[in-house]
């Protein structure tokens, strides 16, 4: 018997670890790293990064460095997990912003790769401010969950004391594993935010277990947090995105988001794969956010 109760609690410790694991799969740089290369529409780039903020540079072949329609500012902020974290302001520079999107990107990667899930909506009137949870990319520390959520409220607290939000509009835009951070972190922040939009997000860590291995993935991960128990709470518009096409969280886990939210409230069922909204479409996204605030 003691052996049999020994191979379960092994078990169970084991399938803990690998579903926690699934969750965050970062991109990580050493801190004396000064470059990376990255895949971009079939093309290799370079990405430099110099000064002690890690400004961030994109080089094509031939050393031409990249020209966005926006620029990048890398800095460096203290987060309430204890630590450093890299965030990247994108200004656009032919357009006024308006709207200031507080960006939380998906389980995996790194902001050179990730920040480019708004730049199509700087178009439109926005400005961003983006970064990497602890662990991933230039952020110090290990990738955790319980990090996460500290991470994402750091972030806001950073955001809204720089002066270049004043007079904007600050909504949290979330992506995936970022889309349950942003439900998650509204009811906290219904104060000092305007707006959250979830897109991809799954409904709670637990809901997205059960759907990799049925009701047993459930046993293995302890909630923490979760998106539809928080927006419940949140009293601002809302704004839920989900591609019925999506095959790495399935449109039911936006839509039960959707159930547990307040009004004013909008679900936007769209095409293509998971979390490529904010760049097929971008537009329509757009509008929809700047309709949401003027009618709240």
């Amino acid at each position: 018997m003691k052996v049999s109760i020994s191979l379960i609690a092994l078990t169970l410790l084991l399938g803990s670890c690998a579903f926690n694991n699934m969750f965050l799969q970062p991109t990580t740089y050493n801190q004396e790293q000064t470059q990376t290369k990255l895949i971009i529409q079939n093309d290799t780039v370079t990405v430099a990064f110099q000064d002690e903020n890690h400004q961030p540079y994109y080089i094509k072949k031939g050393n031409d460095t990249v020209s966005f329609n926006y620029t990048i500012e890398s800095v460096l902020f203290d987060s309430e997990s204890g630590n450093q974290l890299n965030g990247w302001w994108l200004i656009p520079k032919d357009v006024e912003p308006k709207i200031t999107l507080i960006h939380f990107h998906g389980n995996a990667g790194s902001l050179p790769m990730q920040h480019f899930a708004t730049t199509k909506m700087l178009e439109y009137g926005f400005q961003t401010f983006a970064i990497d949870y602890s662990g991933f990319g230039f952020s110090t520390g290990k990738a955790k969950r319980k990090s996460v959520i500290k991470d994402g409220n750091s972030a806001i607290d950073y955001v809204l004391k720089d002066p270049r939000v004043k007079g904007t509009k600050v909504v949290i835009y979330g992506q995936s594993l970022g889309g349950n951070l942003a439900g998650s972190l509204s009811s906290l922040r219904n104060n000092d935010i305007d707006a959250v939009v979830i897109e991809g997000g799954f409904s709670s860590h637990k809901d997205i277990a059960a759907n990799v291995a049925g009701f047993i993935g459930r046993w293995f991960v302890k909630e923490q947090y979760s998106s539809k128990s928080s927006v419940s709470n949140f009293h601002k518009p809302i704004l839920v995105i989900h591609s019925h096409e999506d095959d790495v969280v399935p449109i039911s886990h936006g839509k039960l988001v959707f159930e547990h939210a307040n009004s004013p409230k909008e679900f936007y069922e769209i095409d293509g794969c998971h979390i490529c909204g904010s760049r097929l479409y971008a537009k329509e996204i757009s509008e929809k956010i700047f309709n949401m605030l003027e009618n709240k």
